[in-house]
């Protein structure tokens, strides 16, 4: 028997609580680990500092191999936790390019897809 999911929890120093926090986690709460920075001028307009990164975004990876790249936000993997950026690609064996999945917490969002009047909200409260 699984034991279910609890809202209740409160945190750990331990990371393998945290981690099993977070791959347990249900979808509702998942997409609350999708937020990712703003960038300054969109910090002061908005006057929010992080907010959930969405298809259509264009971001700048900060970390990683891929540093400094930025992109359109092609997919978002709530699921996994990864985000896939138009410039992010490797390149395969066989020639094909495959997107890079990026952690959201490694990317700065420069532009926000706004066609959502949801989003829109939740961006002017």
């Amino acid at each position: 028997m699984r034991k279910e999911f609890s809202k209740a929890w409160k945190g750990s120093k331990k990371p393998s609580k945290q981690r099993k926090y977070g791959y347990n986690a249900p979808l509702h709460i998942k997409g609350n680990f999708l937020n990712a920075h703003l960038s300054e001028d969109l910090m002061k307009k908005y006057s929010i500092r992080s907010l959930r990164v969405r298809k259509g975004d264009k971001v700048t990876v900060m970390r990683g191999q891929f540093r400094k790249k930025s992109g359109k936000v092609e997919r978002v993997d709530v699921k996994k936790t990864e985000v896939y950026v138009s410039n992010v690609e490797l390149a395969k064996k066989d020639g094909s390019k495959a997107f890079y999945p990026v952690h959201p917490s490694n990317l700065l969002i420069t532009e926000l897809n706004l066609d959502d009047k949801k989003r829109m909200k939740r961006v002017k409260k």
